[in-house]
């Protein structure tokens, strides 16, 4: 059968799974100043700059997508991850709450499963290790076939640094032979899923019979009003799309810009280094970007502007960063309004009162992308606090370029990770950035305290009836 492994799969994942359980009974007997020097020593070994470097070039070489400059900024995200993970306790005693006369103990999940996507074999790996290892779990990485050798490198250098600590290696392990049958498997055997990559992955995770962490699809947009500071959004803007060739779930998709900044923010985006397509480039580029049947081909995912128009069959000045479209209406019939993954933006104009903006935010939020991420230029609190009200995302960015900024930055507050939980409203079981807590188990014991029982007449206000109690 498809889904059946072979003689030599089965066996490297039985070997796999031996050693993660050896390794686990080692790890869990760890104190907090030995797990959080194996962080910093996992962390040091792939982030520095010339090893990041090389792993870069080489995902980027064996894969074919992304932007060597853009995505050296990643090895940043692994520094935050481990600021993050340091700053935390994770064994032992990690919060009490004398009032309420409960403490809390941290343990390990145990055996996790890692699905690492293709556009990120060398972060997800790290940052996976790092809290892992904060919590003292294993990790067996299924890497993505078409990165698979950068994400080995990557393991295999984070198990070296394990080693010249005296630790086991297999604390952290990656598979060979890997295709979707050999990730199911993973995944029905492991103790926890941590899944990012495509739908289907996602799905499979969810359909494991693992307890499982995935994140849904982005279709990012930004609302930009009457207030923004127009040179501010058109900056962080070409900062968001741009970043590793808009290969992100969080690269800026759509733009709602209000109608009196309009023109000027059009200016100012390709004052960035924006092309604006006219009609006729457009709808080469859609032919491209898109079957019949609205459906994104891959053929045009995470590539620089000027490879995008080379395939599309027109060509734009060597300097231009990323390409502008004028939406052309918002729905499933309208792809430009769905998530584009590469260095394409759309534009949209909106009329009259806020509630109009927030209205072209929720249609878009149908056609893809409910539950990732929005954003808002804009020195409104009132306009802030309707979107946050309004807008069915997890996380919302404010004056923020959001690939940037989404998954944690060192000048906002959001939890360091790689793994961005959409909630129920994109399939997940959280609405949060996966990070260490999301690696833990926790034993809450409690303790008696002063009763705190309300009166009936408290509890139930004017519908309580002392009659109906005799």
């Amino acid at each position: 059968m498809a889904d059946e492994l072979t003689k030599e799969q089965q066996a490297e994942l039985d070997a796999a799974f031996e050693k993660a359980q050896k390794a686990l009974k080692i790890i869990e007997s760890y104190d907090q100043a030995r797990v959080d020097r194996l962080c910093q020593a996992v962390a040091w070994a792939v982030a520095n700059k010339k090893t990041f470097t090389r792993l870069v070039a080489m995902g980027i070489e064996e894969s074919g997508l992304g932007d060597p400059e853009s995505r050296m900024n990643k090895r940043f995200k692994i520094r935050g991850v481990l600021r993050d993970a340091l700053r935390q306790k994770s064994i032992g005693i990690i919060e009490e709450i004398p009032e309420k006369g409960i403490v809390k103990y941290a343990k390990p999940v145990g055996i996790i499963a890692s699905i690492v996507p293709t556009t990120n074999p060398d972060l997800t790996p790290a940052g996976t290790a790092i809290y892992a290892i904060k919590a003292r779990d294993v990790v067996i990485f299924s890497p993505h076939p078409r990165s698979k050798k950068t994400t080995f490198e990557t393991v295999r250098l984070m198990r070296e640094a394990l080693e010249r600590e005296g630790a086991p290696a297999d604390i952290l392990q990656c598979l060979t032979q890997v295709n979707i049958p050999m990730s199911k498997a993973l995944m029905a055997r492991a103790d926890l899923v941590l899944a990012t990559g495509g739908k289907d992955m996602v799905k499979a995770a969810y359909s494991s019979g693992t307890p499982a962490y995935g994140v849904g699809a982005g279709n990012a947009t930004m609302i930009i009003d009457e207030t923004a500071d127009v040179k501010e959004a058109a900056r962080n803007t070409m900062l968001s799309k741009t970043s590793d060739f808009g290969s992100g779930c969080s690269a800026d998709g759509n733009l709602i810009i209000h109608e009196s900044i309009f023109d000027k923010m059009l200016e100012a985006l390709v004052q960035e280094g924006g092309y604006l397509a006219n009609e006729e480039e457009k709808a080469k580029l859609r032919a491209v970007m898109w079957d019949e049947e609205g459906h994104r081909l891959p053929k045009t995912v995470a590539l620089a502007p000027q490879k995008m128009a080379e395939i599309a069959g027109f060509s734009i000045p060597a300097d231009r960063k990323f390409i502008i479209v004028r939406g052309d209406g918002i729905g499933k019939q309208y792809p430009f309004s769905g998530e584009k993954l590469t260095t394409l933006l759309a534009v949209y104009k909106y009329e009259g009162e806020f509630e109009n903006a927030l209205d072209m935010m929720r249609a878009i939020y149908e056609v893809g992308g409910k539950g990732h991420s929005v954003g808002i230029y804009s020195f409104n609190d009132d306009h802030i606090h309707r979107l946050a009200l309004a807008a069915p995302v997890s996380r919302i960015m404010v004056r923020q370029p959001q690939s940037k900024a989404n998954a944690g930055a060192f000048n906002n507050g959001m939890p360091m990770t790689s793994s961005l939980g959409c909630g129920t409203w994109g399939g997940n079981i959280t609405s949060e950035n996966v990070h260490l807590k999301h690696y833990m188990n926790t034993t809450w014991v409690s303790r008696p305290i002063p009763e705190d029982r309300p009166s009936d007449a408290e509890l139930f206000g004017e519908f309580y009836d002392p009659e109906c109690e005799k």
